[in-house]
């Protein structure tokens, strides 16, 4: 398996190629700078959570794409555990454990997402019909939906529409862990 920053260098050169896209092409379409997307390429950058999805958004596909191969297809159970896919990219105050990439066949990616504390996420509406479901396993953060930011303990449960900012925070002194389930329509 890929180191995550070859994979995703390899991903996202392969996509911008697939489109023929230039790397200018690529800045106007994920909002990301032409040099961010170069140094990406070429391994040199790990970019943060908030990078990723502009990449993923710009691209129309999910963020799950940029770390890691989709599983193969197989009959029985897809076993995953979260200590050997947590990381952290680009050391921002978020690890991500891609629980269950993005597959096609099913329409949703799963991850578990530990804010560490102090960290603030926003994120920018993701492509239209986009729909988020936040459970918080540990921890207590707060939840921006509609301009205003929502307190949540362990085992509240928040589905919501993704296609309009949004963000999570943790203002505590313990780290913060939810389950974020994102369907993307078809």
């Amino acid at each position: 398996m890929k180191e995550p920053n070859q994979y995703l260098a390899d991903t996202l050169k392969a996509l911008r190629q697939e489109r023929g896209w230039s790397l200018d092409a690529c800045a106007r379409e994920t909002g990301v700078s032409k040099a961010m997307l170069g140094q990406i390429e070429r391994g040199e950058s790990s970019p943060t959570v908030a990078t990723l999805w502009k990449i993923a958004g710009g691209f129309h596909t999910s963020l799950s794409t940029f770390l890691e191969p989709v599983p193969e297809p197989h009959p029985g159970p897809l076993y995953r555990q979260t200590d050997a896919l947590r990381r952290q990219p680009a050391g921002d105050g978020m690890l991500v454990a891609p629980l269950f990439p993005f597959e096609t066949r099913f329409g949703f990616e799963m991850f578990e997402l530990t804010l560490l504390p102090g960290h603030e996420q926003l994120s920018d509406p993701h492509d239209s019909g986009v729909i988020e479901h936040v459970i918080v396993q540990r921890g207590e953060m707060e939840l921006l939906l509609d301009g205003e930011w929502q307190r949540l303990g362990p085992g509240a449960a928040v589905r919501f529409h993704a296609d309009r900012p949004h963000g999570y925070r943790n203002p505590g002194n313990e780290p913060a862990v939810f389950y974020n389930l994102i369907h993307y329509p078809a």
